[in-house]
């Protein structure tokens, strides 16, 4: 029994480094269905949603511009610290583009329900720190909601929303080469990143065919309201991008992926998120009786 025991505990002791050895795939998609559970013991229970959506980029930049991006820099992050990528999730927040042809709009109700039973379904396959990397500005209040709301009822996961940036020096670098000032949508750095991740599909020479300034039509109203991207940006072009290049593109892609590998470490390493979400589900259930802390 000692033997058995000793043998035991040298094999949950290399095991760490054999998984680390091994070469698995991060693009969940790609996994064969007997190496899941390995990934997942590799990645210790973390996966990456790359979310974006399906709408115009200007008129010079593919539909699929957002998806695209959060997907390769969630991949190049992941090949840095390893985590699970999940597929091309393009169900989210864009209402404000549904003027223009090709914008995939789902309803309100479909929106929440399809992310928040994806994260169960990834839960339920032994993943229980789910990242959501946001690349489409639309879905900033969407995932914000969508994230306070997990606490509604008790669940053995937990969900982390990021929208990443570079770092402030990455950031200076981009700075200083850009020839534009403006931006916000299908700019001159979003049409740079392209340029890295599918050159193919960018049509620089069309960047200054459409008019990508704000037209201030409600420069008037102190407050926002529902129209208020429309009133700015009818034509889902927010900037210049005809001095795109690739060098701005490897800089915001490599920065922002760089940053992301250190959330993923930091999420791996977070061993206080889901303790605290027990506890609260916990004191939720009876609140008279909860206990100053």
């Amino acid at each position: 029994m000692k033997s058995l025991l000793t043998v035991i505990s040298v094999f949950l002791y290399l095991l760490p480094s054999y998984l680390n050895g091994q070469d698995f795939p991060v693009a969940w998609e790609e996994l064969t269905s007997s190496d899941f559970a390995l990934a997942v013991e590799k990645s210790q229970g973390v996966c990456v949603i790359p979310m974006g959506v399906i709408e115009k980029h200007g008129p010079q930049l593919p539909l699929g511009t957002d998806v695209y991006t959060a997907r390769e820099i969630s991949r190049r992050a992941a090949e840095m610290e390893y985590c699970i990528v999940y597929p091309y999730y393009f169900m989210g927040q864009i209402f404000e583009a549904k003027h223009q042809p090709g914008t995939i709009a789902y309803s309100p109700e479909l929106l929440y329900k399809m992310l928040d039973e994806t994260c169960k379904e990834i839960s339920r396959n032994g993943i229980k720190k789910i990242i959501i990397v946001n690349t489409h500005g639309g879905n900033n209040y969407f995932l914000q909601y969508f994230c306070q709301t997990q606490l509604a009822e008790p669940r053995d996961y937990a969900v982390y929303c990021v929208t990443v940036t570079p770092s402030a020096d990455v950031q200076k670098k981009i700075n200083g080469l850009r020839k534009s000032t403006t931006g916000g949508h299908a700019d001159e750095v979003e049409t740079s990143a392209m340029m890295v991740i599918r050159p193919d599909l960018v049509k620089l020479d069309r960047a200054d065919s459409e008019s990508g300034a704000n037209q201030n039509r409600l420069k008037q109203l102190p407050i926002y309201t529902t129209i208020k991207w429309y009133a700015q940006y009818p034509n889902h072009y927010a900037g210049d991008a005809r001095g795109a290049n690739e060098e701005i593109g490897r800089l915001s892609i490599e920065g922002r992926s760089q940053r992301l590998s250190q959330y993923i470490k930091a999420v791996k390493e977070d061993k206080v998120t889901i303790g605290l979400q027990n506890a609260f589900f916990k004191d939720s259930q009876a609140p008279l009786d909860t206990k100053v802390k």
